[in-house]
């Protein structure tokens, strides 16, 4: 579990005795608070260029992303919002149009309804910071009800289920760890999947919360829609032999209650864990039969799922998952599929880092650590090259190898398909589905002045781009096609100098590797950057100048 709880802290540098209702969770009243203009409540353009998910609002312009400064909404082809957030939203209760403080961890969309989670770190272990869910999108002032992240009363070791009966579990009563990594709208539920917090469901009827078991480590199913399935134990119809526990082994729990992410359509629903993959089927009243898929017992990679998609093509189904190695060091990172609902699988791009998987149609999307990959096959695979700008004077790209989501946008307002991807350098769009131009979009935190950012610069560490790191020069309104660099030490002392051609495709942003006009990596110390160019057509070129701190 060590080599997950690391992958999660990466993450985010990123819930009467024969009563078959959630009565022991925490699920107050729906208290009205406060309403607020819609206008009031965003401001333009992102706060964050870490872009970890994107949702697609049905056939309206809109595009979900989430960031790691909060929630924000592609309105159109040239306008974002970012909303406001707020440390008093009352539990519950109508947010006014504000959101909670922190990252978005997850989002579902589904017709109008839209469904994000929230989660930050505090003493560097992840927390959770609650939902918001509204069932009126697109209207001019939808109502958004928060509530805080799901946990449990510390007496609630018995807790109803499905209908039918009971379950036994160590109650989760604290955010620590309870981030919802994932999220799923599907018969009549928006399911999440929130790690220590396990696999829970909220009732988009009655606005409840529900824990729902899947099986244990040991068991290949569990069956929760028998009556066989349980005993009377002080007047109670308990669930024989299960106990749910999202500790680790060693300490008498089970890594398949670590819930990360989920799938829901139809009857079904799939939810990956740190110990693979389950399949539920929805039996009568809401309970779920359970089968479980795990490594070594199944061609799966790993046992870490992070991502679940499905693909319908050609009159097939296939679930894909993007599997990474969890404790057995047989276990590799990859893509696992099946095309029969789980009784066999297949692996692919084996010792890649894929985040997320995306499937529409014949095309099956993979975004990783090194970058977006495409196949129409499962087998033959095709790496995108970084988003990148090519238009004339307009050069841009994405100062980032990782690509952290993807999805095929094939309506009408985007003249489609297009792609969009999220990554650590802002969320980009491509016209068509070989990326051969992107308009890219991220935070600006002032057009017009000229700066270098990230500043201080770690040419380890920022900026990753085929195995060099970057900062990138902001330089306000610019006419000129050329930009002439020119990089000196504390001394004064010349250390790179270029003149960068805007008109050409290949340079990209107006950027710096870090590096002397040898190949080395500069030394730790102030530098200073002056760039000459013009900010009017009719203007001479003019020197710039920036002081940059560069620690390795």
């Amino acid at each position: 579990m060590k080599r997950i709880l690391i992958s999660l802290s990466i993450l985010f540098t990123f819930l009467s005795a024969q009563a078959t209702h959630p009565v022991k969770f925490r699920v107050p009243n729906v208290n009205y608070s406060k309403t607020t203009a819609a206008a009031d409540t965003s401001q333009p353009g992102l706060l964050s260029n870490v872009v970890s998910e994107i949702r697609l609002q049905g056939d309206t312009s809109w595009v979900w992303l989430g960031t790691g400064r909060g929630l924000s909404r592609v309105k159109d082809s040239l306008n974002i919002e970012t909303f406001f957030t707020s440390s008093n939203l009352t539990n519950g209760s109508n947010t006014g149009g504000f959101f909670p403080e922190g990252g978005v961890s997850a989002i579902a969309v589904r017709n109008d309804t839209v469904f994000a989670a929230f989660a930050s770190s505090e003493n560097d272990f992840p927390i959770g910071k609650g939902v918001v869910y509204t069932s009126n999108s697109t209207v001019e002032n939808p109502v958004w009800t928060y509530y805080d992240q799901p946990i449990d009363f510390t007496d609630a070791e018995t807790f109803p289920w499905g209908g039918i009966g009971f379950i036994q579990g160590l109650p989760i009563t604290v955010a620590q760890y309870n981030v919802s990594y994932d999220a799923s709208i599907g018969k009549g539920y928006v399911w999440i999947t929130s790690w220590a917090g396990g696999l829970r469901r909220y009732t988009i009827s009655d606005g409840s919360w529900e824990r729902v078991p899947v099986p244990q480590d040991d068991q290949l199913m569990l069956i929760t829609c028998a009556d066989s399935s349980y005993e009377m134990i002080d007047g109670k119809k308990i669930l024989k032999n299960f106990y749910m526990n999202p500790r680790d082994p060693i300490d008498g729990g089970n890594h398949n209650h670590k819930a990360f992410s989920v799938l829901a359509y139809s009857d079904t629903v799939w939810v990956g864990t740190a110990n693979g993959i389950n399949r539920g089927i929805f039996g009568n009243q809401g309970c779920i039969d359970w089968q479980h898929y795990a490594y070594p017992f199944e061609n799966l990679s790993g046992n870490f799922v992070v991502s679940i998609a499905r693909q319908y093509w050609n009159g097939q189904r296939i679930i894909w998952a993007a599997t990474m190695n969890a404790d057995d060091p047989t276990e590799q990172r990859g893509v696992s599929y099946t095309l029969n609902d789980g009784d066999t699988w297949h692996t692919a791009l084996i010792g890649e880092r894929v985040y997320n998987v995306y499937a529409k149609d014949s095309l099956v999307f993979a975004a990783s650590e090194k970058g977006l990959w495409k196949t129409t096959d499962g087998q033959n695979w095709a790496l995108f090259k970084p988003a990148k700008n090519v238009t004339p004077l307009q050069g841009d790209e994405t100062l980032s190898s990782e690509v952290y989501s993807v999805v095929l946008d094939e309506r009408a307002y985007y003249n489609g398909p297009a792609l969009w991807i999220g990554t650590g350098d802002g969320v980009a769009r491509s016209s068509d589905l070989d990326g051969s131009n992107w308009e890219i979009y991220r935070a600006d935190y002032d057009p017009e002045k000229i700066y270098a950012y990230p500043n201080p610069f770690s040419p380890n560490s920022h900026n990753m781009l085929n195995g060099d790191g970057y900062v990138r020069f902001h330089l306000g309104d610019i006419a000129s096609p050329d930009v002439e660099m020119s990089i000196y030490n504390f001394a004064m002392e010349n250390v790179y100098s270029a003149t960068l051609n805007r008109l050409k495709p290949e340079t990209g942003s107006i950027k710096w590797n870090g590096k002397d006009s040898n190949g080395r990596l500069v030394d730790n110390g102030v530098y200073f950057i002056k760039l000459k160019y013009s900010q009017n057509i009719n203007a001479t070129a003019s020197d710039y100048w920036l002081k940059l701190i560069v620690v390795k």
